[in-house]
């Protein structure tokens, strides 16, 4: 039985403020902070960081390599100036192959995929190499390479767009198509690069730096701010993902993979003035199987085959373990063959991962994941 309440007795307080918070560590400060924090880790958790903890794994890759080369090869790596020239050796050796990877980039993301990259180079530099180019100088070489491989990739794209052929045969055909027009022009021959300003781009160097990772961190910088601050870049995310979707959203699917494999010939044409400037020369055969190297990259950064998500920061950071690779193995004096071996088995495990990753694993540790008790 319940008293009743007396005059005398304390009177209810809900109308009185509710008294401050403590200050310090344990007031509303302390919360916010708390909040952040948990927004922060919730967001690196999440499918949103996925790509930092990505490239976080690939320069721990990077990491790796270093760390064995120092124990394979310590008479190397104890001169530092040795070590700041061969850096600039690997950046060099990915230069090539990183702004062919940036242009499939775009592509895989855009839900195709571009087998004939190393024969478009090859056409670029043969076309651009010939005595009738030569004789326009450096500008008419550049211009027709460029050109020559916006026009390839167009023809692709058309093709897969307009034609409906499935991408993996379209860009097989342009590969041997290519190849055999490259042969034809040169006559089978290896046609020398006769202008220095060419010839220059390779050995060229700005502040110790050789021309030509300056021309890959250009070309990288432009695919990063076209796919990650433009509505071309959200298009090609939307076109990957699900094309018709992107389609009753406005977008026109078919003139944007038209422009997408046109992208990845202009970067082709841009590596055949590159490739053509190492060699002094170009022929039918340069740039082989350059187009399983860019897919490799690619793949290894985290872009999904199936279309929909990528990123040209780790398409890079792929060319460049790629690059490591064959240097850790040159400088060893192993053999071509066991590196391939070993860039397969890097291959495997990339789609390996990106196929459990957020699928079977995430479902796993879901149903595995403890739960309060209930009362």
């Amino acid at each position: 039985m319940s008293a009743t309440p007396t005059a005398d007795a304390p009177r209810p307080t809900a109308d009185l403020p509710d008294p401050a918070p403590p200050a310090g560590p344990t007031g509303h400060g302390a919360v916010a902070h708390g909040a952040t924090r948990a927004g922060r880790l919730s967001w690196w958790r999440g499918d949103a960081g996925e790509g930092a903890r990505r490239n976080l794994g690939l320069i721990g890759v990077l990491v790796v390599l270093i760390v064995i080369g120092i124990a394979t090869r310590p008479d190397l790596y104890g001169d530092s100036r040795w070590v700041w020239e061969n850096v600039l050796t690997i950046l060099k050796l990915a230069s090539v192959v990183g702004v062919v990877t940036v242009g499939m980039t775009f592509v895989i993301i855009g839900g195709g995929i571009d087998l004939s990259v190393g024969a478009i180079v090859a056409l670029a530099g043969v076309w651009a190499t010939t005595l009738a180019t030569q004789s326009f100088g450096a500008g008419g070489m550049i211009f027709t390479a460029l050109t020559v491989g916006l026009a390839v990739g167009l023809v692709n794209g058309v093709l897969i767009s307009y034609g409906r052929l499935v991408p993996f045969i379209a860009t097989l055909a342009m590969l041997v198509a290519a190849r055999g027009l490259a042969a034809e022009i040169s006559d089978k021959q290896t046609q020398v690069s006769n202008n220095t300003t060419i010839n220059d781009i390779a050995a060229a160097k700005l502040l110790g730096i050789p021309l030509l990772v300056y021309i890959l961190a250009i070309v990288v910088a432009a695919g990063w701010v076209l796919l990650n601050r433009t509505t071309f870049g959200r298009r090609t995310v939307a076109v990957g993902g699900n094309p018709e979707a992107a389609r009753l959203a406005g977008i026109n699917v078919k003139r944007h993979t038209v422009l997408l494999y046109a992208l990845s010939g202009l970067c082709c044409g841009i590596a055949a003035i590159m490739l053509t400037a190492q060699a002094t020369s170009a022929q039918a055969a340069m740039a082989n199987l350059y187009e399983l190297d860019a897919i490799a990259a690619a793949i290894i950064g985290g872009t999904l085959l199936s279309g929909g998500r990528g990123t040209i920061v780790g398409s890079l950071l792929g060319v460049i373990i790629f690059s490591t690779i064959t240097n850790l193995f040159a400088i060893n004096g192993l053999s071509t063959e066991a590196q391939n071996m070993v860039k397969g088995g890097i291959i495997v495990a990339a789609v390996l991962i990106q196929q459990f990753q957020f699928g079977s694993l995430t479902r796993f540790l879901g149903r595995n994941r403890p739960t309060a008790a209930k009362v």
